[in-house]
């Protein structure tokens, strides 16, 4: 009977030991396990911590994310509070998902010149740091996060399905991430493109490269993360959880270890 209790408990153990919850609230005051994520040559941001609270600035139209996480991290969701407290013009705050070297997956909620200088949601994948290639597709016109106000964003990946909230509202998704192939195509449909408006104006078509894609496959890995641009905001309580997300503010220790630990411990009460 003591053996079918314990391992009861181990089957028990070892399931919880694969889910987790990482939570971050800012009150250790330091930004060690977090990583800056810069397109192109865009200047680093400012991410200051204070009472509490992360203060952050981004100085012009560039987006600059914080990340966290890793090629382990699969399935989960990420959600934190945000207070927009100043614009200076079109910008955006963002949340981040499935981050690998330079590729990532991200929805934001922002100004867009076009069409009619509307605010929406936009999904958006590729590479981040090139911004080549890239895909992004608006949901329905949404107002701005109320400045000096705090609201809330989530973003879910469930295998190659995305789904992104403002304030519960669910603003876009089920939506399928691409793959590999995905970015083939349209690469094709581009240089197609391309060919007919050349043919059109009786001109030679422009060759352009393809895309590097490197080892780049799909998006079904990586760490998360949250940003902004063109605007200073606080954020606050990011809370990641999924079956692989390690229990805050133990990152270092992986789900094997905890079960390493437990299976010792029962040795030793047996």
């Amino acid at each position: 009977m003591k053996l079918i209790a314990i391992g009861s408990v181990m089957l028990l153990l070892a399931f919880s030991a694969w889910a987790g919850t990482f939570l971050e609230t800012f009150d250790k005051k330091n930004l060690n396990a977090w990583q800056e994520m810069l397109p192109r040559d865009a200047v680093p941001g400012s991410w200051e911590i204070v009472k509490g609270e992360l203060h952050a600035v981004s100085p012009d139209g560039w987006a600059r994310f914080l990340t966290i996480g890793d090629e382990t991290w699969d399935d989960y969701t990420i959600e934190f509070d945000v207070k927009p407290l100043d614009k200076q013009g079109p910008s955006n705050i963002a949340i981040a998902a499935r981050i690998t070297g330079d590729w990532a997956v991200w929805c934001l909620i922002g100004d867009h010149p076009f069409p009619n200088n509307i605010s929406r949601p936009m999904y958006a994948v590729g590479n981040f740091r090139k911004h080549n290639p890239l895909f992004f597709i608006g949901g329905d016109p949404h107002r701005f996060l109320k400045l000096k106000k705090w609201s809330k964003l989530k973003l879910s990946v469930q295998e190659n399905v995305l789904n992104f909230w403002i304030n519960d509202k669910h603003v876009i998704g089920p939506m399928n991430l691409p793959n590999r192939q995905t970015f083939e195509r349209f690469e094709v449909a581009k240089k197609e493109h391309r060919e007919r408006e050349a043919a059109e104006k009786g001109e030679d078509p422009v060759e352009v490269p393809p895309a590097p894609l490197g080892d780049f496959e799909n998006f079904l890995t990586g760490g998360a993360g949250f940003g902004l641009s063109n605007q200073e905001a606080v954020f606050d309580n990011i809370k990641i959880t999924g079956a692989r997300i390690p229990n805050s503010p133990e990152l270092s220790v992986t789900p094997s270890a905890k079960l390493a630990t437990v299976w010792g411990y029962l040795k030793q009460h047996r």
